[in-house]
């Protein structure tokens, strides 16, 4: 891989061996802009030798995984949507962290029947070595130009106690929680607040988005990457959903309210781009 395709191209990346077999490990979907959306666990797929050995039922991993976030990924610029499971691994943590071995490294659960080949384990890592490599040819491009904006979409449990149990208090729960914790403020701060402020003006089923900045998470792996490797042009914005666009513990989403989200989300992205892109930090 040498280049990134034009603007309206598609690019679809195989795990090894699966070519064919089954549905790509991610997709690259190239937009004119400077606004690069990733949705690293919205994927749900498992490659057969995942599968035959994975202890967890589907009900469980879904919980655990951020589905319909790529429902998310809107229209303004382009997407990386990922297609496996963080249960085959886990693009958003430190590469050595990146397989679930032991149940601390998956918040207690005992994810696997018997323990994971070493062959097993290094054809996962081949797919996350090959999402960072088309990730950086994807913002590569950007580097002898502006500025370019990076929304790694995530989506959060707030109904952990039960299905008929309270959610968790809203204080500590917003809507929307934008992670920064990777960035320089002193560089970004303008883009941040700027964003923030777009969102809290949209409103989503008749009520104003409640957002807060990091409030439940700062932002993993692919937030770190970004603001290493571009940290004088790339701002990147770790955007977690409130799970209340869908039960949590069914899996059934809720489409109308994910519209909603999805327009609140692509108007505040214009919005800052218009806004707080155009000018430079105070």
């Amino acid at each position: 891989m040498t280049a990134v395709p034009s603007p309206g191209a598609v690019w679809h990346r195989f795990g090894p061996g699966n070519r064919g077999a089954m549905r790509a490990a991610f997709t690259l979907s190239v937009a004119p802009g400077r606004v690069v959306t990733t949705a690293v666990h919205a994927g749900h797929d498992l490659r057969p030798d995942i599968a035959g050995r994975i202890a967890l039922d589907e009900a469980t991993r879904l919980r655990e995984e951020d589905p319909f976030t790529d429902l998310l990924v809107a229209d303004h610029g382009t997407g990386l949507v990922v297609h496996r499971s963080r249960f085959e691994v886990d693009l958003n943590r430190p590469r050595e962290q990146a397989i679930y071995l032991e149940p601390d490294d998956a918040w207690g659960l005992d994810v696997w029947e018997r323990p994971l080949p070493e062959n097993v384990v290094q054809e996962s890592l081949a797919i996350y070595d090959g999402f960072y490599e088309l990730l950086a040819l994807t913002l590569d491009r950007f580097v002898a130009s502006e500025p370019f904006l990076v929304l790694d979409l995530h989506s959060y449990n707030h109904r952990r106690a039960g299905p008929d149990a309270p959610p968790e208090p809203a204080a500590d729960n917003p809507e929307i929680n934008v992670g920064t914790g990777a960035l320089d403020r002193d560089r970004w701060g303008h883009v941040i607040d700027g964003f923030i402020e777009q969102l809290r003006h949209k409103e989503v089923l008749g009520s104003p988005l409640d957002v807060g900045e990091n409030i439940r998470f700062r932002g993993g792996e692919l937030s770190r990457w970004v603001a290493a490797r571009y940290p004088d042009q790339g701002c990147v914005l770790a955007v977690e959903f409130k799970k209340t666009f869908m039960d949590e513990w069914t899996g059934i989403p809720d489409h109308r309210h994910l519209g909603a989200l999805r327009g609140a989300l692509d108007d505040a992205v214009r919005g800052t781009l218009a806004n707080s892109f155009a000018t430079e930090p105070v």
